[in-house]
């Protein structure tokens, strides 16, 4: 019985130690696996941390630049004649006979002016005119009386010669009186104002009763009592356009190339021109050259003076590559593209620049056809740096061409460079 007691007593001191034996080793599991969990949540920060300071970026490749381009430029147009007519005598308005927008044909009456002082200087001149006609009657009759005498002990040669000459100053006072008559008399014509060729009134600038000035060979004289323009005359049939072309498209001014433009006042409609002549020599200020075109103008739709936008379509080399806009980064060493090397590593690479094509640009030298470059590089993108390509956001992304043999999105400069425009990029940290 003591045997049994002892045993059971026994029995009861080796329990706890048991249990404090089990819960030390469970203890002691729990800190190993805290301490290894902890560490692999830091691996993997770390890795997230450094997957995350990787820029993830979009590349393309270039492009040949396409078949045609066009240039739009801001345009003129003028009448094929415009003539602003003047009064050639003064005096006043006696009637005006057509208005605004009146098609006239060459030689129709535009207004009459009273002119007194021109009425009374040809009837001077008319009677000047008889006069030197009777005196010159009478020099001829006297000069063939003394003809007759001449020879005889009556009258002496020398006053026969006098008489002769005489009779021959008066005939060329007739012919200087007639030549006053006949200035008179055009003046007395330009009291009917009249259209030079056919055309349009494009202006009248006089009323009935306005005093107008003779304006003679100085119509751009501004001074007091200067001529004014009394109508305006355009020629419409068919219309100029005054296109300034800056330098750098020059070389596509041939003659016979054609545009098309069109107008604000109607809208949705284009009208065709072909390119006339230039003016061959550039503004030294503006860096243009006025080129001259001719539009038909069968409708009378086109009016003088209205404001155009022109367009060329001219054709471009197909072997340049092109690139888009925003691909580019301008540095110190001038303009780069940011290659992405098979290892995704950055290499900035100097270019050269051909022709601006709106959105495109031309790159002459730097670039072969299977260079991979960023579509949209970080003004902080660095030599060597390490990017990840991604696709682009669902809605925004660039066409994607036929992947690389790393089955890499790459994308290509389309048609519409909106498309290709980077939709996901993040900064390097």
């Amino acid at each position: 019985m003591n045997a049994i007691n002892r045993e059971v007593a026994q029995t009861r001191r080796i329990r706890p130690k048991v249990f404090a034996a089990i819960a030390a080793v469970v203890l002691g599991g729990l800190v190993v696996h805290g301490i290894v969990e902890r560490h692999d949540n830091v691996a993997d920060l770390k890795t997230l941390s450094d997957d995350e300071s990787i820029p993830q970026v979009q590349v393309m490749m270039a492009m040949p630049g396409p078949a045609t381009r066009a240039i739009t430029l801001p345009g003129n147009i003028k009448a094929w004649y415009t003539a602003p007519i003047y009064a050639q005598v003064s005096g006043y308005v006696h009637k005006w006979y057509v208005d605004y927008g009146v098609f006239v044909k060459a030689g129709t009456l535009l207004a009459t002016i009273d002119a007194p002082t021109v009425d009374e200087q040809y009837q001077t001149a008319a009677a000047n005119l008889d006069v030197a006609k009777t005196n010159s009657t009478l020099a001829d009759v006297t000069a063939q009386r003394w003809k007759s005498l001449a020879g005889t002990e009556a009258v002496s040669q020398e006053e026969v010669d006098v008489k002769v000459a005489a009779a021959a100053a008066q005939k060329a006072e007739v012919v200087a009186a007639n030549h006053e008559v006949a200035r008179y008399g055009a003046l007395e014509q330009f009291k009917n104002i009249v259209a030079p060729f056919d055309g349009v009134v494009t202006s009248r600038n006089t009323d009935v009763g306005n005093y107008v000035n003779a304006a003679g060979g100085d119509v751009g004289s501004h001074g007091t009592g200067s001529a004014d323009e009394m109508f305006s005359v355009a020629d419409i049939h068919e219309m100029r356009l005054f296109v300034d072309v800056p330098q750098d498209f020059a070389d596509v001014l041939k003659p016979g190339l054609q545009a098309t433009f069109t107008l604000a006042q109607y809208p949705g409609r284009a009208f065709k021109a072909t390119l006339l002549t230039t003016a061959n020599a550039f503004n030294p200020q503006t860096r243009t050259v006025v080129a001259e075109l001719v539009a038909q103008n069968p409708d009378h739709l086109l009016w003088p003076g209205s404001y155009a936008t022109v367009k060329f379509v001219v054709p471009t080399d197909r072997s340049v590559l092109v690139v888009p806009e925003q691909a580019l980064l301008f540095r110190d060493q001038g303009m780069q593209l940011a290659l992405v090397d098979a290892d995704n590593r950055v290499h900035l690479q100097d270019v050269k620049l051909g022709l601006n094509l709106g959105q495109n640009v031309q790159v002459l030298a730097g670039l072969s056809p299977t260079d991979r470059f960023l579509v949209n590089p970080s003004a902080g993108t660095l030599e060597g740096e390490k990017v990840q390509i991604v696709n682009g956001v669902p809605g925004t992304a660039p066409e994607t061409a036929a992947p690389t043999a790393a089955s890499e999105p790459v994308s290509r400069p389309g048609g519409d460079q909106q498309a290709n425009v980077a939709a996901a990029q993040s900064e390097p940290k």
